[in-house]
Formats: C-alpha cells, structure tokens, sequence
C-alpha cells in the first residue's frame, strides 16, 4: 500500500515537512511513536521518522526530517503528488504523559519536531510547559510558531547569535533548573552530545529527565541490533524498548560511537545517488 504526499515544503537548511496520507496510523499514533518508511515497494533501504504530528480526520501523518544522506535526499526530492512506498507503524512505547507540574522541554535542531507532539501533549495534560529551542543558526530553527502556541515560556537560542539569544541549550536550562521551584521533569530531544550536556544540568539539580534516542535505529523492529544501547549498565534496544529512556542513565559516550559506525557507507550511499540523478539530468 503506497502513501501519497498531499503537501510538502522545505522549512529550514536541509530540513523539510510532508503532510502524508496514511489514516491507520494517523488513528492509532500516540506522542513519542515513530514511523519506518521506504521509498518504493522494491527492494529500499527503511528508516525511522518520528510523527510529528497527526490528522485523524484527514487520514494523514506529519513527517519532519533533515537531509543527510542517501534515502533522505530521495524523501527531500520528491514531490507533492508522489507516493511513498511502505510506512509501517506507529511503532515504540509513547511518551509517557501525565500532569507533573512544570515542564521544560528542550530540543536541538530536528530534534524539535519529535519534541513538539511530546510538548503538546504535556500542555493539554494541565502541566506548565517551558521550551528551550536551538540551532546551529537561524536557518535551521524549526516550527518555532508551534511551540509559541503550546509553551507558556518559550526560549530560542541559536550557537552563532544569528537570530534570537546567542547560547547553548544548556545555558538557559541550567538557569530554568535553578529557578525555586524547579521544574518537575524535562524532555530533551537533539544532537547526542546536546542530550548528553543537558543530561549533566539536569542531574546536578536533580530533574527528572527522559530523552528520545530516535537517531540511532536502523530496522526499527528489534531484529538488526543496530540501535543497542546502555541503559544502567545494561543493553536496550532503542525501537522496542524505547525510543525514550532516563536520561541520567544512558551511556552517551557508547551511544556516540555506535553512531559512527557506518558513516563511510552512508556517505558512499549518498555519493552513488547524487551522481546517478546528475547522470539523469535532474537538479541535485
């Protein structure tokens, strides 16, 4: 069963938004799911996206993601009207949501788009919902306007002060933790290092923390054992034991260097792909 795009639109460097028919899951999807997709029915390389956002009524699902390799470059160049091939899910445990009082949520890049179903979520649970956003640098800020509408406190900041506070997450965090009270939990979704450096704020102050290790699956269905992980001194799966985890447990240092492994692979995939659609004539 195909998945068309019904709309679609670039919203930041390298980062891009669809809106995707695919009704079962729009019904079933809960904050904190994923999706595995593959371009075509054939024989296609399946990766995990986290669902931004869904419509039951419409029967659709949003899809954020960054391109940066190969089968992210083919999502990013097709068109509204065109079909995806498989999406299965929704899949991993949900977020768990409940009224805890005041909630920071911190998200770093991409790592926005999971975070704001999370963010919504927690919102419509009655807690009091301050977000911290970063980014390299303002074009790589993402759906900023989503989460002014869910956040009784918004924080922006990007590494290079091209737009909005010049800062690390980390800095306004740490601020925000040291507030009396302090918050009562936090989400942190980004780049691996960022979770790891605003896992260290939050241990000092002692704050709840739940972190979302989407970036590291492969299959997503517990099979490869591409996305093992630590987790208190022992091994957990990302795609059926989470994707999220306690962040004061997780072994980043592990995680990082697992992440690495398959660069060389993923960059000669993508290679191979720019040159075959420069061979076809088509714009890079």
């Amino acid at each position: 069963m195909s998945h068309r795009i019904v709309g679609k639109r670039q919203i930041g460097e390298d980062v891009f938004w669809a809106e995707v028919e695919a009704s079962l899951i729009a019904a079933a999807r809960k904050p904190g799911q994923f999706v595995i997709l593959s371009i075509d029915s054939g024989y296609s390389e399946r990766i995990p996206l986290t669902i931004a956002e869904a419509n039951r009524e419409k029967g659709t699902i949003e899809l954020i993601w960054q391109r940066v390799g190969k089968t992210t470059t083919e999502l990013a160049d097709l068109k509204e009207g065109d079909a995806i091939g498989n999406i299965a899910g929704p899949l991993g445990t949900p977020t768990h949501i409940t009224r805890y009082g005041t909630v920071v949520c911190v998200g770093g890049g991409i790592g926005n788009a999971p975070l704001l179903p999370i963010a919504t979520a927690l919102k419509h649970a009655g807690n009091r919902v301050i977000s911290i956003l970063g980014a390299r640098d303002k074009t790589r800020l993402i759906l900023e306007d989503r989460f002014a509408k869910v956040s009784d406190e918004l924080i922006v900041c990007t590494d290079d002060g091209s737009y909005a506070r010049k800062a690390l997450v980390t800095e306004p965090l740490k601020e925000v933790c040291g507030r009396n009270p302090r918050p009562d939990h936090a989400f942190i979704i980004g780049p691996t290092l960022m979770m790891k450096f605003c896992c260290e704020v939050t241990r000092q102050f002692g704050v709840p923390t739940q972190v979302s290790l989407n970036t590291i699956m492969v299959d997503g269905t517990g099979m490869c054992g591409g996305c093992r992980v630590e987790v208190d001194g022992k091994p957990k799966f990302v795609c059926v034991d989470g994707p999220e985890f306690d962040g004061h447990k997780v072994n980043f240092d592990l995680m990082i260097k697992r992440l690495n492994a398959y660069k060389a692979q993923e960059r000669q995939a993508h290679e191979r792909y720019r040159q075959h659609r420069c061979k076809l004539g088509l714009n890079d």
